[in-house]
């Protein structure tokens, strides 16, 4: 039976599909190997977590999602960028990604690079000249996406930390604050941006924020248990990378039954935090559970 998250996200995808297939390059356009790769990434499977939590967000507060589509298929541009970096030699090195070749792997490593750099450009561009919100709405949500990416508590702080960490034997504050850092920032703001463009107020903003940042942190973990219970073919990437190279996981660090204790934890914190929000919040209430009892 599907659950009502998995209804969502299954009802929300196509939207946002479509969005983005509107608004990126033509594979046609010059220069054509970049415009293929750029679209290969970003049609290459995947949940589309970060943007259905973003129109998740703003559903709390609005009826109708087609003004939210156009920054949520930025936000999943911008996810995609950092995937494409994420998998590249340098970084964590995978030839995989959704059970299909990386870009670099498609591609070469030079056209991946400029590929998750124009997905990040682009991103920033369409928010900029999109004019379904307010100047003063989109500079803020601008600047909070930004600072999501960014080298302070952001995506490129966590990668960093991850890497330093890469070898050492991890502590389960370390591991936070990297998980926070690295796949919390992106995946709380997404929904942030959401209700804060809906029309949420300064209380019902700090709520749904805690959310994502309770929901961001669960939802790594069980990626750092799959990465060690899960196969290759489930996950659509290698599995058990992790653990060769020696990174800093919650498995590593307090092992897999109390990491499974911890997901269960923040878990139920987070449905806490939109249970107030009443029918409205059940969407993300939903999600909150699926994420918690995924496979891949």
């Amino acid at each position: 039976m599907k659950t009502e998250a998995l209804a969502f996200f299954d009802r929300v995808r196509p939207a946002i599909d479509a969005s983005l297939d509107e608004l990126l390059p033509a594979e046609s356009a010059r220069p054509s190997q970049i415009h293929r790769a750029m679209r290969y990434s970003i049609f290459a499977g995947g949940k589309r977590l970060r943007p259905a939590l973003c129109v998740a967000g703003f559903s709390l507060f609005q009826d109708e999602i087609r003004p939210i589509l156009t920054v949520a298929s930025a936000i999943e541009m911008v996810h995609t960028y950092s995937l494409i970096h994420d998998d590249l030699p340098a970084m964590d090195d995978d030839d995989f990604r959704r059970g299909m070749p990386s870009c670099h792997a498609k591609f070469g490593e030079a056209t991946a690079i400029l590929a998750g750099d124009a997905l990040l450009t682009l991103a920033f561009e369409i928010l900029s000249s999109f004019h379904g919100f307010s100047d003063s709405a989109k500079l803020h949500a601008m600047a909070a996406l930004a600072r999501a990416l960014g080298t302070r508590d952001g995506m490129i702080a966590g990668q960093v930390l991850d890497l330093e960490a890469e070898g050492h034997t991890p502590q389960k504050a370390q591991v936070e604050a990297i998980h926070a850092a690295k796949t919390g920032a992106l995946l709380s703001t997404s929904v942030w941006i959401g209700a804060y463009l809906a029309g949420a107020d300064e209380s019902e903003s700090q709520q749904i924020l805690a959310y994502g940042r309770k929901i961001g942190l669960a939802f790594q973990i069980v990626d750092d248990v799959l990465d060690e219970t899960a196969t290759g073919s489930a996950l659509g990437k290698t599995a058990g990378k992790d653990r060769e190279h020696r990174k800093a996981t919650y498995p590593a660090a307090i092992g897999i039954e109390e990491s499974l204790r911890m997901v269960r934890q923040l878990t139920e914190e987070a449905r806490q935090l939109v249970k107030p929000f009443g029918e409205r919040g059940s969407i993300l209430m939903e999600i909150a559970g699926f994420l918690e009892t995924r496979c891949h």
